[in-house]
């Protein structure tokens, strides 16, 4: 059985990897599919950078704003969407191109995922309320005389990973670091990955990602905020961990003005941006690197390649 072929394109944030992947799309009759663990999300679509309207009016988008405030999406519950996804475009005869900078989604997809037990919901909701009465720090150091090994590899303030790790320990009396060392799932055998990272030169990826947040605030950001807070979001939302976010908080409560709300937001991006560019340098062998801004990509060298990978099997 031939392996049907499936675009796959990550890059850090303002990289340009979602004007690219649209440039593709139009030019095969493609699709495209989200990989991005903070667009998945309904709220947010400005500080999110999700596909604004004209975009999503040029060709068809898919696992954009789909969640809300009380729903929760692993890279395994991904994994299934978009294989589906990807199923569905297929059928219709065009090509899924999936793109976004959540580097373990796209792993995910392309290589399969560590088999991990289902937990029940009562462990989860458990850990979450004393989240909330104890705070991240207390669960961490349980985390670490547990799980140790886990334990060093997390960031005290991370809550949700903090909880995710405790509630496998408390499942299964396995460290999350000992799952993750077992067996995986395979990857999709019926299918075939052309690999695009956009990893522009770090200044020059800095300058864009320090204009768009500025944009942001200008074009209704803060306001999106502001609405989400007043809904009472629970703690453990991962979208209260998205870039922006605090600071914005921060600005609503009168503890910072706007001057020192941008410089923060604009740093923070910058060092989102950075962690990407690394995780996408050590964890992906593309089949195309871009290593310049957007706007000199070489579309014709990149079109060339990819009609050549999807004449072959």
């Amino acid at each position: 059985m031939s392996r049907q072929p499936v675009i796959v394109i990550g890059g850090p944030t303002a990289s340009g990897k979602s004007a690219l992947a649209i440039d593709i799309a139009e030019q095969f009759g493609g699709e495209i599919i989200n990989a991005d663990s903070m667009q998945i999300y309904g709220d947010l679509s400005v500080l999110t950078a999700r596909p604004r309207a004209a975009d999503i009016a040029r060709v068809p988008h898919h696992l954009y704003g789909l969640l809300g405030l009380h729903e929760r999406c692993s890279a395994g519950q991904w994994r299934i969407r978009a294989l589906s996804v990807i199923d569905d475009i297929q059928h219709l005869g065009a090509l899924p191109i999936v793109v976004g900078g959540t580097g373990l989604y796209l792993r995910a997809l392309m290589t399969g995922l560590h088999r991990m037990p289902a937990v029940p919901v009562a462990i989860r909701e458990g850990l979450n309320t004393r989240l909330a009465d104890e705070g991240a720090a207390a669960l961490h150091a349980e985390l670490a005389a547990l799980d140790p090994e886990t334990a060093a590899g997390l960031n005290p303030a991370d809550s949700q990973r903090i909880v995710r790790a405790l509630e496998i320990f408390t499942h299964t009396g396995k460290g999350l670091k000992q799952w993750q060392s077992g067996e995986t799932e395979a990857a999709p055998a019926g299918l075939r990955f052309f690999q695009i990272v956009t990893l522009p030169p770090r200044e020059e990826l800095y300058a864009i990602a320090n204009e768009r947040f500025r944009w942001m605030m200008d074009n209704g950001a803060m306001e999106e905020v502001a609405r989400l807070i007043s809904r009472s979001p629970p703690d453990d939302l991962p979208l209260l961990k998205a870039v922006g976010v605090q600071v914005i908080r921060s600005f609503l409560d009168g503890e910072i003005n706007r001057d020192h709300l941008i410089e923060l937001g604009q740093r923070d991006t910058r060092r989102y941006a950075k962690r990407q560019l690394t995780w996408f340098r050590r964890q992906i062998i593309p089949k195309i690197a871009i290593h310049t801004k957007y706007s000199e990509i070489n579309n014709d060298k990149i079109f060339s390649d990819i009609s050549s990978f999807l004449l072959t099997d």
